[in-house]
């Protein structure tokens, strides 16, 4: 295993990352934290009544805060928000604490995974609200394709199965199979 590292997840929303964080905790015994879970945690509400209640700035300055602390730890897997990475401060925080993989996918494939996730099958989700939730997506991943490409290493996950991605990232983090 790389020398207490981290294992940093980013992406869009609905690419993997909470899944794919779960199978290489399992796998590894490295512990997982969720930054969205510890800001739901910390906030005492979710993230869509962050949203609605104190607005995105808010929400995003307690990310900033948030994955500043995850990343001064060692040995564990953070899984950071979908819109985490595009923030400077955090994409400095993470590139320095840890190997960053973006977990990638085309806008249909996110678009039909937030809608399985979705009970009400309409893909709400604050950055989404709004007629065309589709559109949104690929004007977001247009807006962050430049902050996501410099993660230390991409992976696309469509047509992979989360254990897929998750060997794929391993394989890459941990060249020598530790």
């Amino acid at each position: 295993m790389a020398e207490a590292g981290n294992i940093i997840l980013v992406g869009f929303m609905a690419s993997g990352k909470s899944h794919v964080g779960r199978i290489l905790s399992q796998r590894t015994g490295m512990p997982l934290v969720d930054a969205d879970s510890v800001i739901v945690e910390r906030a005492g509400k979710s993230i869509d009544q962050i949203f609605a209640d104190d607005g995105e700035a808010a929400f995003r300055r307690l990310e900033r805060e948030i994955i500043s602390e995850l990343c001064r730890g060692a040995g564990q897997i953070i899984s950071g928000g979908g819109g985490a990475f595009v923030e400077a401060d955090n994409r400095d925080a993470m590139l320095k604490g840890g190997t960053v993989f973006c977990l990638q996918a085309r806008p249909e494939t996110i678009y039909q995974r937030l809608k399985a996730d979705d009970k009400s099958g309409q893909a709400v989700r604050p950055l989404l609200a709004g007629p065309d939730p589709l559109g949104r997506i690929r004007e977001l991943l247009e807006q962050r394709a430049e902050a996501y490409g410099r993660a230390h290493h991409c992976i696309d996950t469509d047509g992979l199965t989360p254990e897929e991605v998750a060997e794929r990232v391993w394989a890459t983090f941990c060249p020598e199979g530790g």
